[in-house]
């Protein structure tokens, strides 16, 4: 194979067959609905969205806690 075709047939930085993406994105939807309607003013709101950006951080947080790790 001649290293033109070589070149063309490489996929660079794309890895295909994962749904994390999407079961992050789900979350990440949730999460801010959640965060944003608890939110009593603007700037809580704000914090809300910053929350649910993290969200996962959060739940990793909480599972070593409780299984005091």
């Amino acid at each position: 194979m001649s290293k033109e075709k070589k070149e063309k047939c490489e996929c660079k930085g794309r890895f295909g067959g994962s749904s994390c993406g999407g079961v992050y994105g789900v979350g990440f939807i949730g999460a801010a609905i959640y965060f944003i309607s608890n939110a009593t003013g603007f700037w809580m709101g704000v914090l809300g969205v910053l929350k649910a950006i993290v969200w996962p951080g959060f739940i990793v947080y909480e599972l070593l806690k409780y299984l005091h790790l």
